[in-house]
């Protein structure tokens, strides 16, 4: 059986795995609310809410407000609709799923702990465990699309290859903008890179109403392979971006660890797991709810509000371009300075392009000694030698760069509308100029 504190991981295999939709009758429709009361009113997080919830449903069964759903799915979707009329808790879903709700009752049935299944382990393999792409963005910015927290005892291999690869950057973007919840045990390793071991940071407290306790989650003394407390860290948020994921971002936000950029979050924070309901249906039932040690309250309901508001379709451009603009402010030596500045102003350049025309782009071509910018198609392109011609960019009317490598920039002298010399500079700090030698004196 799946234990996922968190939603939406859960019903995303809950949804595929749904099988006989055989009618229902009015029977099993008052058996399966019965079950979903007697769930609700022994764990849901907010006792008094939970029997709001029941004396609703009753009203609604009475008042034969499902006689005519004999579909289980379209019945589900109502009583999950019903649910959240009263609690307005996002987490709590009702879904039709025989084979789980099946599974579920024999295991407890059977007395035998919760474990996950060979098939959703597969899934979770299939899906590298949530992390959907890690790369090194220009200037030294790590960016990491994590789609889900998927928990630690099994991704957490994943998760430190992961974070070595970033470990020697400058920033990191978390982009959790399809980023759905999972497991607090990611979050606890993920954000325990960002710290020094000898720090002790807490991150969130659980209250859980069936228990009646409160636990805490700190970052870990040890963490496999090698951490990175220095880096500037970025989290891109959306709408979608919920629960667990809302945690990782209201974690870092109220630490001042990280910058949000993007959307407000989605606005779950009750943690809980999947219950069987009746003989068909499963639901996911919030048993507790996150207590921040910083604000003790939470995001449920409200969402985590960015500190940088842009549309989600821009929050990666505009993270990256902040996370250089910090770096090169903060920087203490001149060539870390220039570094992220070069990197910075090649960004600002191409969010905002030029457009040159036929005859502007031609006015920059010529022969530099064996250097040459060529136009073909409506596109300048850098050749030396009889190499293969490379393509540029344009980030002025004068300005290029090598396509898919920024550390490189071509500079045209112009003289009476024409190429008179090339400048060509590296970020390194090399440069060489050359005059245009295919013009007769």
């Amino acid at each position: 059986m799946r234990s996922i504190l968190f939603l939406a991981l859960f019903f995303v295999g809950l949804e595929a795995s749904a099988q006989s939709q055989e009618p229902l009758t009015t029977g099993e429709q008052s058996l399966t609310i019965d079950s979903l009361i007697q769930s609700l009113q022994a764990n849901y997080v907010f006792p008094e809410v939970a029997q709001k919830m029941g004396q609703h449903l009753q009203q609604q069964l009475k008042a034969g407000a499902y006689q005519q759903l004999n579909n289980p799915v379209a019945f589900a979707d109502k009583l999950t609709e019903d649910l959240q009329a009263i609690s307005h808790d996002l987490h709590l879903r009702v879904r039709f799923n025989p084979e789980d709700a099946q599974q579920m009752r024999a295991q407890s049935d059977s007395g035998e702990p919760e474990g996950p299944d060979e098939q959703w382990l597969k899934e979770m393999r299939r899906d590298n465990f949530g992390f959907q792409e890690a790369k090194i963005l220009e200037g030294n910015i790590g960016y990491l699309d994590l789609r889900g927290f998927y928990p630690a005892e099994f991704a957490g291999e994943t998760a430190a290859a992961v974070m070595n690869m970033l470990s020697n950057t400058d920033g990191i973007i978390f982009d959790l903008r399809q980023n759905g919840g999972g497991d607090p045990g990611m979050i606890q390793l993920l954000t325990s890179y960002l710290y020094d071991a000898r720090d002790q940071i807490h991150l969130n407290s659980f209250y859980f109403r069936p228990t009646d306790d409160t636990t805490q989650t700190w970052t870990l003394p040890y963490v496999p392979g090698k951490r990175n407390p220095k880096a500037e860290v970025f989290v891109l948020t959306s709408g979608r971006t919920f629960s667990a994921a809302e945690e990782f971002t209201y974690n870092l936000k109220n630490l001042k660890r990280g910058t949000i950029v993007g959307e407000t979050t989605g606005g779950g924070a009750h943690p809980g797991g999947m219950r069987p309901i009746g003989n068909r249906f499963v639901a996911f039932v919030p048993s507790g709810r996150a207590i921040n040690p910083i604000t003790h309250t939470n995001w449920e309901g409200t969402g985590v509000s960015p500190d940088i508001e842009v549309k989600q379709e821009n929050a990666l451009e505009v993270a990256h371009q902040m996370a250089l603009e910090k770096l090169a402010e903060k920087a203490t030596a001149e060539e870390d300075k220039a570094f992220f500045n070069w990197y910075a102003n090649y960004l600002k350049a191409k969010s905002d392009p030029i457009t040159l025309s036929k005859e502007q782009m031609e006015a920059c071509t010529g022969a530099f000694g064996a250097r040459s910018i060529l136009m073909q198609d409506g596109q300048l392109y850098y050749q030396r030698d009889k190499r293969t011609p490379m393509a540029l960019e344009i980030l002025s009317a004068t300005s290029f760069s090598l396509k898919g490598d920024a550390s490189i920039r071509l500079s045209v002298e112009m003289k009476d509308g024409q190429a008179a010399a090339l400048v060509m500079e590296s970020i390194s700090g090399w440069q060489e100029r050359t005059e245009r030698s295919d013009v007769k004196p």
